[in-house]
Parts: structure tokens; C-alpha cells; sequence
């Protein structure tokens, strides 16, 4: 039977899931923003908007470096096969989309001609995949679409995470975070 210790994530993986969480909302807020701009404030807000996704593909790879080091806690035992199907397949399309946004918007800026500007920091520099004006329009397209897609994954998971805590009482979100009872 597990402890309540047993059943939360590491502090490291709590820290990685938080952070990443807010720089994901954050981000998405920011290309929300970028979209309602007019230039040249337009591509300064994207500008923050792929810093920020950059900065989100690193601690995703950090994340999950840090998972395949330190196991996460089983599912709770009380779950319908199908609610832990679905919280199995949600958090794969998590770390699918975490990412493949980001590499996909490098990509396309990469084939529009555009790097990526870090904050100021450092400039990465565009992909080495030529101009292709159309595909990067279409990868942008797919960008936004995923970048929708995950907002409503996001929803999901925290509605999941708020029926487990209040309406099962199993303590869902606790496992998550470093205080309540599991």
C-alpha cells in the first residue's frame, strides 16, 4: 500500500511540472497577445512567445530526464481502467506536444528565414533547411492547431485533477504538490 510519500512525485518533478505549466499558459497567452498586435509590436511579442518555447522544449528534455531517474508514483488504485487509459494517453500527448510545438516552430521559422532570439541572451540560429515560405505558413497553421489542442488537454487535466481531489477524494492534485493529503 502506498504512503502518502510514496504516492507524490519527487520535488524535482513537481518543480519541472509547475514551472513548465506556467511557461506553457504564459506562452499561450503571449502568442494570444502577439495575434491581436499590430507590427512591428507584433514580432517583438512573437519574439517572447518563441524565447519562451525554446526555454519550455529545454525543461521538457530536462523533465523527462528527470523522470527516467526517478519513477513516478503508481495511479491510484481506485481509477476505471478507462480514466487511467486516459491519463496515461493525455500525459503522452503532454510531452509529444511539449515537444513537437516548439521544434515545430523553429522549424518554421527556420523555413520563413527567421532565428530565434533568446531574450537578448543569444540568437539560435534557423534550422539548416532552406526557404520554403508555403511549408513554413502550413507548419505555423499545424502550430497554432497543436498549440489549441493543448490548451483543451490542459482543461482536461485539470478537471481530472480537481474531480480526483473533491469528487473521489483520492487527493489527485496532492500527489503533485508538496503539501495535502495524498
Amino acid at each position: 500500500m502506498n504512503t502518502s510519500t510514496q504516492a507524490r512525485y519527487s520535488k524535482g518533478a513537481m518543480l519541472f511540472h509547475w514551472v513548465i505549466a506556467i511557461a506553457v499558459i504564459a506562452n499561450w497567452r503571449i502568442a494570444e497577445a502577439a495575434e491581436h498586435a499590430e507590427m512591428p509590436a507584433k514580432a517583438e511579442i512573437f519574439g517572447y512567445h518563441k524565447a519562451l518555447g525554446i526555454t519550455i522544449l529545454v525543461l521538457t528534455i530536462g523533465r523527462l530526464l528527470w523522470r527516467w531517474a526517478h519513477p513516478v508514483p503508481p495511479l491510484p488504485s481506485t481509477l476505471a481502467k478507462w480514466e487511467a487509459a486516459l491519463a496515461r494517453t493525455v500525459h503522452v500527448i503532454f510531452y509529444v506536444l511539449l515537444i513537437g510545438l516548439p521544434i515545430g516552430g523553429w522549424l518554421a521559422n527556420s523555413l520563413t528565414g527567421r532565428s530565434v532570439d533568446m531574450f537578448g541572451l543569444f540568437t539560435i540560429p534557423p534550422l539548416p533547411v532552406g526557404m520554403n515560405e508555403a511549408l513554413g505558413k502550413s507548419i505555423f497553421d499545424l502550430h497554432g492547431l497543436g498549440g489549441e489542442i493543448f490548451i483543451y488537454l490542459i482543461a482536461l487535466h485539470i478537471l481530472g485533477a480537481l474531480k480526483h481531489t473533491f469528487i473521489d477524494k483520492n487527493g489527485g492534485i496532492f500527489r503533485m504538490l508538496p503539501f495535502g493529503k495524498v
